[in-house]
């Protein structure tokens, strides 16, 4: 017998289904990334967004086609990150709009939906590119409307949809050339296969795990204050390593796993940290077997950030770094008060948010006139509740909103759609010295509308490169790529590979300088040391002497160097 219709019950498990499925295979989506740069994220993002719409779809009791919708898509547009998850937030939108107001879904109105989810999705897109994420949904849009006529049945519908779906998924390499030199298929049109499988499965009743996790609270300032200040002051040390990791967990680390873990450290040492943040679990140990704690984290993932310390040794260091720490936290406290004393201050004609990581990039953009700083950027795309969140913060008529990266764009501009007491204006910066140059060229004396225009044309004049290493072998324009090396990539692609920082990113720089150069400025990473960023500075300003080069502690991770040329 078939499955003519689907009511509002069936429909939140299919959901749920859809984003476990698509939780369960992040991480092999992550690594679907064009570039192998250590900051693969399609997954990731994909999923935020889709959990962010789970955790309000889970918690509907008695589920109904309108409340159902309203969950999808307010959680979605909200927990939207990166280029893929706005996307997808937008094909929830699109479908959304079409069954809130049905009671059950046929083949026809899940065809409807198809049709609506793609229009929405495309509309939401500047400039709409085949080979992605959008060319599967529509392919699979234009199948639901052929096949309408020839079955009822919406399982058989979904799988013939399905089918198509992974061959219009197969062809994204033939439409984009960068995805056929990396041999790999559109890593958020996977994503999204990986939805309607779920989905699928959900439908069909199979047997699946449909629980969705509620966020876990922070540690808060206080505890890791007390946890600090504890290992500082205990000069008679019972447990001389301080052991340090995370954990990329495989498979969801439920909080009986936390306490579980918990009980274990407490076995075998003590002053124990462990935070839970999605599928990354991050853990401080003071113990005598640092092993251990290691043989057991394995248990639950992969492990990376491993670090040991000998505090009997380095007891003296230590002492500073934790009334550093503490001192950082009282200043964390002060800027929310200051934040808050601003908030209560007139409201000012102009206001910015910058997206920034790294203290001493964060420091820059503080020092040229940023009111709010978003953290995250390549590793972390922030969402659109965080843009919604950093634009409550800021008193201010207009605020203007720096993205500093392609991927955060999308976000920004959501997050202006759903904002109606402020003039949003998203200055379209793609890298951090794009959104330096742009925020320094503001004049107050002009117009929002003739500053946006001031700053887009400045920023255009920027060209970026970053220097990070390639995390798996492969070949990216017309350069062989081996794991481990190390990559300088410009604003259009790879401009150098090396065996070495240095060589790579002066190699680089001979590729973005030309006779129109004037000033470079190089910013180093939280893995650079001061002494090792001058050692460059000295390299490049003999290499390329008719240039003004400049050396700034940028602190971002990831990327050795940042580097602008104007």
């Amino acid at each position: 017998m078939g499955m003519n219709t689907v009511d509002a019950k069936l429909l939140k498990q299919a959901f749920l289904a859809g984003a476990k499925s698509l939780e369960a295979k992040k991480e092999w989506i992550n690594e679907l990334n064009v570039f192998p740069v250590p900051d693969g994220d399609t997954g990731t993002n994909m999923t935020m967004t889709i959990m962010a719409a789970a955790r309000e779809v889970a918690s509907i009791e008695e589920p109904t086609m309108e409340n159902l919708a309203k969950a999808i898509s307010s959680g979605s547009l909200r927990g939207a990150r990166g280029n893929s998850g706005v996307i997808l937030s937008q094909l929830f939108r699109g479908f959304t709009k079409e069954i809130k107001n049905c009671d059950i879904i046929t083949t026809t109105v899940l065809a409807n939906a198809f049709v609506r989810a793609t229009e929405t999705a495309y509309k939401a897109v500047m400039k709409p590119k085949e080979g992605t994420i959008l060319t599967v949904a529509k392919g699979m849009s234009d199948k639901a409307v052929e096949l309408v006529s020839q079955t009822e049945d919406l399982a058989e519908l979904l799988e013939k949809v399905i089918e198509h779906g992974d061959y219009v998924l197969s062809q994204t390499p033939e439409m984009l050339p960068v995805l056929k030199q990396a041999g790999v298929v559109d890593s958020g049109g996977q994503g999204l296969m990986q939805v309607m499988k779920g989905a699928l499965d959900g439908l069909l009743g199979k047997e699946l795990d449909l629980k969705v996790e509620g966020t876990k609270p922070p540690v808060s300032s206080s505890v890791r204050e007390a946890a600090g200040a504890a290992s500082a002051e205990n000069f008679d040390i019972k447990f001389g390593y301080c052991t340090e990791f995370i954990i990329n967990a495989e498979k969801e680390f439920s909080e009986e796993d936390e306490s579980s873990f918990k009980a274990y450290l407490e076995s075998i040492g003590d002053s124990i940290v462990v935070v839970a943040d999605e599928d990354v679990v991050k853990v401080h140990v003071h113990t005598n077997h640092p092993g251990l704690a290691f043989e057991k984290a394995l248990t639950y993932g992969s492990l990376s950030r491993m670090k040991v310390d000998n505090m009997r040794e380095e007891h003296e260091e230590r002492l500073i770094k934790d009334a550093e720490k503490i001192a950082a936290s009282q200043k964390a406290r002060e800027e929310a008060k200051q934040a808050e004393e601003k908030a209560a201050q007139p409201r000012k004609p102009f206001g910015f948010i910058a997206v920034s990581i790294g203290e001493g990039l964060g420091e820059i953009f503080k020092g040229i006139g940023a009111d709010y700083l978003i953290e995250g950027g390549q590793t972390m795309n922030p969402s659109t509740e965080d843009m919604l969140n950093a634009i409550d913060q800021v008193n201010a008529d207009t605020i203007f909103i720096l993205p500093n990266n392609k991927n955060i764009i999308l976000a920004a501009e959501q997050a202006k759609s759903l904002v109606e007491d402020k003039n949003i204006i998203v200055v379209p910066t793609r890298t951090v010295p794009q959104g330096i140059t742009a925020l320094i060229n503001f004049i107050p004396d002009l117009s929002a509308e003739e500053n946006l225009e001031a700053m887009t044309q400045e920023m255009n004049r920027v060209k970026t490169g970053q220097v990070t290493y390639a995390v798996r072998t492969t070949c990216i324009d017309g350069m062989d790529i081996e794991e481990g090396d190390i990559m300088g990539i410009g604003d259009s692609g790879m401009l150098a590979v090396g065996k070495s920082v240095d060589a790579a990113t002066l190699d680089m720089m001979n590729a973005m300088l030309d006779e129109e150069s004037e000033l470079v400025t190089i910013y180093y990473g939280s893995d650079v040391s001061e002494e090792e960023a001058g050692a460059l500075l000295a390299k490049a300003q003999e290499r390329f002497p008719d240039c003004e080069i400049e050396l700034q502690d940028g602190g971002q991770p990831i990327y050795y160097y940042l580097i602008s040329v104007e």
